[in-house]
């Protein structure tokens, strides 16, 4: 649809608008007065009751007129006829349009079709629409304007929004196992003077009131850190983290992820309570223990596999070969003992490999784990290594932090570590392609004009 038809029916909308005041009618009123919820009004049949949602049909013969009106919770037909709304009827029929957002009251009935309907008798505007909904509604596809109006997308696919239902039911169900493990959510800064706590290039912005240069947290990592020093021994955060990256499925610039660390246990304790946990997640949220890639079920059965990075990756040790291994794995898998050289936070198991394990499934991982390592002076001698590499170019070397340096030397306990991709792992809930989809607004760059 170009833009001139669009501004046309802009214009006759905003006519409507003007007759449904001239007619007395407020189409955007204050108060909506009380309403049940579709799927609940369903099964009231022979009772009076009032509905409201969103207009997703008219059908129009004459004296009567039928609708379909859809809520978050189901759709209803309504029924309406010019012997029960008398004068209102020709305002529904001249001024209502698709899209509009009404309220309707009536008796619950079933047609001689079989279609459950409202016999409406009072009817109100509730938010009067001046844009229509895209032509061809319930066949929106195209994924930037999907992206870009979300809303838009929200209303023409509902299978869209049981990917955003069952990413809020995973983050309960997450925040519910910790809870009854004795874990303590708590909240950390996103502007950080250091970025730390992964490998990654920052954002950076500007904090006017100190006049300086600050960044956006990159991980919560080394003040949920902080936490154990103080005397915290189970933490997690659900976090809100910023990496100046590219974009690709398994990858978005803004992102969520969830850390949490517990004091006097190592990576084979983490491991072990990371099966339970997926395994949990997978059965609330998908009804049966089982992940998806595409339309493919992923069973989960513990113990989840291992495998050490060397195998893994064939003994090249290099990222490009785990990414290989990766793509292929179908999983799950614990990937363990990583090389030192690219573990900069965890605790070593000899003299070239860290404690160290992540877990792969459906061709991406999703979460990384470490036994922490707690020991200042080591910890001193790699951050300078970080710095090192970064001298020699690398944007994602991680920074040498005094500040938690001097925390570490006040004595950190031996303690697991472990962070979760929320947004990846909510890919596999769902079965969906990219990160993406499972962000409500991700950003998108603006259109050019023209």
């Amino acid at each position: 649809m170009s833009e001139q038809p669009i501004e046309q029916l802009r214009k006759i909308r905003l006519e409507k608008l003007v007759q449904l005041r001239k007619a007395g009618i407020d189409p955007y009123p204050a108060r909506v007065g009380p309403v049940l919820p579709i799927a609940e009004a369903r099964k009231r049949e022979g009772k009076k009751v009032a509905v409201a949602g969103r207009l997703m049909a008219i059908r129009t013969q004459g004296k009567i007129s039928f609708a379909d009106l859809k809520d978050q919770s189901a759709k209803i037909q309504l029924f309406f006829s010019s012997k029960e709304l008398a004068r209102h009827y020709d305002h529904f029929i001249e001024l209502f349009d698709i899209g509009d957002i009404i309220r309707a009251e009536g008796e619950v009935f079933t047609t001689k079709a079989g279609e459950r309907s409202v016999k409406v008798q009072v009817l109100s505007m509730l938010a009067k629409t001046l844009l229509p909904l895209p032509e061809k509604w319930h066949g929106l596809k195209d994924t930037e304007e999907r992206y870009r109006q979300r809303y838009l997308d929200l209303i023409a696919n509902p299978e869209v929004r049981e990917v955003f239902l069952a990413r809020t039911k995973a983050i309960q169900t997450i925040r519910t196992f910790l809870d009854k493990h004795g874990f303590v959510e708590v909240e950390t800064p996103v502007l950080q003077p250091i970025p730390g706590g992964a490998s990654a290039r920052p954002f950076v912005t500007h904090y006017n009131a100190y006049d300086m240069d600050v960044y956006l947290r990159v991980a919560p990592e080394l003040y949920l850190k902080r936490l154990l020093v103080g005397g915290f021994e189970k933490v997690y955060e659900f976090a809100k983290s910023f990496r100046n990256e590219g974009v690709d499925a398994a990858h978005n610039p803004e992102f969520t992820n969830l850390e949490f660390y517990w004091a006097y246990v190592s990576y084979e304790e983490l491991m072990d309570l990371t099966e339970d946990l997926v395994i949990e997640v997978a059965k609330v949220v998908r009804g049966e223990p089982v992940l998806l890639r595409d339309t493919e079920a992923i069973k989960l059965k513990k113990p989840f596999r291992r495998v050490t990075f060397a195998e893994a990756t064939g003994g090249k040790n290099t990222d490009d070969a785990f990414k290989s291994f990766v793509k292929k794995e179908g999983g799950p898998v614990f990937v363990i003992d990583h090389p030192v050289t690219i573990s900069p936070l965890a605790k070593r198991r000899d003299e070239t490999h860290v404690e160290r394990f992540q877990l792969v499934a459906g061709g991406m991982e999703f979460v990384n784990a470490f036994t922490e390592l707690n020991d200042p002076l080591d910890q001193r001698e790699r951050f300078e290594e970080q710095e090192k590499r970064r001298a020699r170019g690398d944007e994602e070397a991680q920074r040498l932090d005094e500040d938690f340096l001097t925390a570490l030397e006040h004595g950190m306990p031996p303690a697991g570590g472990w962070g979760m991709g929320i947004d990846r792992f909510v890919l596999l809930l769902t079965g969906r392609h990219a990160m993406r989809e499972t962000l409500l607004f991700p950003f998108m760059k603006p259109k050019k004009e023209g």
